[in-house]
């Protein structure tokens, strides 16, 4: 037992690096969830883990670790719509609840789950529970056209004290990554995903085909996986790790939104949600647009669901 063994191979520096595989990242990993390594190894990781940057293989380990022990919420007969949040509002107004309830007014079950990663920022969980959603402490099944969600800390505790690194060491791990893309529901769930930097897009759509994943995958706001109001991007989505674009980017930024609050504080995105929801504001395009594109790739996974139960 151990990870100092990893650590010489991970931890050369950006040159010297050598990448571990799948079985291997998953050892690793999963030894730092069940706490069989000091907070020293921990630093060394994340800090190794930085400057090398993860592979596919180390990737796939670390989610095959993760997903053998999070705590798992019951299988729902439509696929549940996974939301992991993990940034909030910076800039504008955090939009991902938004994105669940309208999802949830289509009649899917939606889960969010997330902590606070960085100072100053307001939650997509704040906000919910503006609007009266409380918050759940363990898994529970959810009913079609419910909105749930749940802090890290009840999905894996020393997940969370992972992500909580990065408030010490100054720098995100593996752990900010593996968030992005667990599933903490059945086989059948939709994971959505985003990026902000280009760069990660190669890696997520990779996990994504090489872990058999459903989901849909898109460029998003302040690390949010609501789409930023003011542009079009490129969608793609996984249906049993099968690729299909959904839309390609269009160009252009919209200087502003009509009804977007400039305000981002929690009262006043949790009026907007709600003047939104209720007619008085109109839905932004962007998010609209997404809410269509992921619709349509949960239709698709029922569907295989359907041809597989009768084969």
């Amino acid at each position: 037992m151990g990870i100092s063994h990893y650590l010489k191979e991970i931890g050369r520096g950006a040159r010297g690096a050598k990448a571990i595989d799948r079985t291997q990242a998953a050892d690793l990993f999963g030894q730092i969830l069940d706490g069989q390594v000091t907070d020293l190894e921990i630093g060394a990781f994340c800090i190794a883990m930085r400057i090398k940057g993860e592979t596919l293989e180390e990737m796939s380990g670390f989610l095959d670790a993760t997903h053998a022990r999070i705590a798992r919420f019951p299988a729902t007969d439509t696929p549940t719509i996974v939301l992991p949040s993990y940034n909030g509002a910076r800039k504008l107004p955090v939009l991902t609840p938004l994105l669940a309830l309208l999802l949830a007014r289509e009649g899917l079950p939606v889960l969010l789950h997330g902590m606070r990663t960085e100072a100053r920022r307001v939650l997509a969980s704040d906000v919910l529970i503006a609007l009266d959603i409380a918050p759940s402490t363990a898994p529970r099944a959810l009913a079609n056209g419910e909105v749930a969600h749940i802090d890290t800390q009840h999905l894996h505790p020393r997940l969370a004290r992972l992500l909580a690194a990065r408030e010490i060491i100054g720098l995100r791990n593996p752990a900010h990554s593996v968030v992005k893309l667990i599933n903490p529901g059945a086989a059948n769930a939709l994971v959505i995903s985003s990026y902000t930097h280009p760069e990660y897009f190669d890696t997520l759509r990779e996990t994504y085909s090489a872990l058999g994943m459903n989901g849909v995958l898109s460029r998003g706001l302040e690390g949010e996986v609501a789409a930023d109001p003011r542009r079009s991007p490129r969608y793609d989505g996984f249906v049993r790790g099968t690729h299909h674009l959904l839309q390609e980017q269009s160009p252009g930024t919209a200087t502003d939104v009509p009804g977007l609050p400039t305000e981002i504080d929690v009262a006043t995105t949790a009026q907007y949600t709600k003047d939104v929801l209720d007619g008085r504001r109109t839905v932004p395009a962007a998010i609209a647009q997404q809410v269509q594109f992921i619709i349509q790739t949960a239709r698709r996974v029922r569907e295989e669901q359907s041809t597989c139960a009768v084969q």
